[in-house]
């Protein structure tokens, strides 16, 4: 195997190659284009998504490839643990999005915002759009800006407003507000990215803005993280959602409203009161 990186801003990992439909084509271009690929499709065309797609990729995440076929590499994604495999996340993106690690640098930073622009040089030089939760190796900073590594060797710039260090100290209240930030967003199978989300994508997301790194999805992060009481769960804990004999299906934020989700039967991210149908599949909190 070999350790690249993702070079397009956000890279869908499919099932097969073949998962892909002819209206995911905006998604799977050499440079793709995941807003208007979120944007051109309806709920009964995202539900088709469960069983194509699996997550995504952000722009300079680390990824090994383990094959490679008909311009598609078979790849595991160590950033986002997962029970299917002890080395990473697996599925298949194309090989068009991958390219070498960026170079060595300092302080890891991720963006806080929900995109923020990539520039050649400070202020000027658009390069691309990057996702909420993407994060940089940082090389220097000079008149609000941030340089960072790129992959294929590459240096660019940010703005430090749309920056934070990872390893920043965070709290309870830094994930309610960073998962605010997408209230309304529509519900996205396997979103990770600004341009859509799902469930335990929201967690792993935020939770990666704030240094921790933990699994992608709702049953793996419900093995992994602390779990308490649910009647002691608070602002920033974890519900934890499964039905008798199935694994866990839901996970949110637990909110001062109720809970801060992205909600596919509501169709969107949403922070509200538990409904009592919600209630009833409730069945653990977590601490991060």
């Amino acid at each position: 195997m070999k350790l690249v990186a993702a070079k397009v801003p956000v890279s869908t990992v499919w099932t097969s190659p073949d998962a892909p439909r002819d209206i995911d084509a905006p998604a799977t271009a050499a440079q793709p284009d995941v807003a208007a690929w979120a944007k051109s499709m309806d709920t009964e065309t995202r539900l088709g998504l469960h069983g194509r797609t699996l997550t995504q990729l952000l722009y300079a995440e680390p990824v090994l490839v383990r094959s490679e076929r008909d311009g598609w590499s078979e790849i595991l994604a160590p950033w986002q643990p997962s029970s299917a495999d002890d080395l990473g996340y697996p599925g298949w993106v194309p090989s068009s999005h991958l390219g070498e690690l960026p170079s060595s640098a300092t302080s890891p930073v991720a963006v806080t915002v929900p995109s923020t622009e990539l520039l050649a040089e400070p202020g000027s030089g658009y390069v691309a759009e990057l996702s909420f939760a993407t994060v940089l190796a940082s090389v220097e900073q000079a008149d609000g800006f941030t340089r960072v590594a790129l992959p294929d060797g590459g240096l660019g710039w940010v703005a430090d407003s749309a920056l934070r260090a990872v390893e920043s100290p965070a709290t309870a209240e830094d994930r309610i507000r960073l998962g605010s930030l997408f209230l309304g967003l529509e519900y996205l199978w396997g979103g990770t990215s600004t341009y859509g989300l799902d469930c335990s994508g929201l967690i792993h997301a935020v939770s990666r803005v704030l240094g921790q790194r933990i699994p992608r999805d709702a049953h793996d992060q419900a093995a992994a993280l602390e779990q308490i009481p649910v009647d002691e769960a608070k602002p920033g804990d974890l519900y934890f959602f499964g039905r008798p004999g199935k694994k866990i299906h839901h996970v949110g934020f637990v909110s001062a409203e109720g809970m801060l989700h992205a909600s596919e039967t509501g169709k969107r991210l949403e922070n509200e009161p538990l409904p009592p149908e919600r209630r009833e599949t409730l069945v653990t909190a977590a601490r991060l």
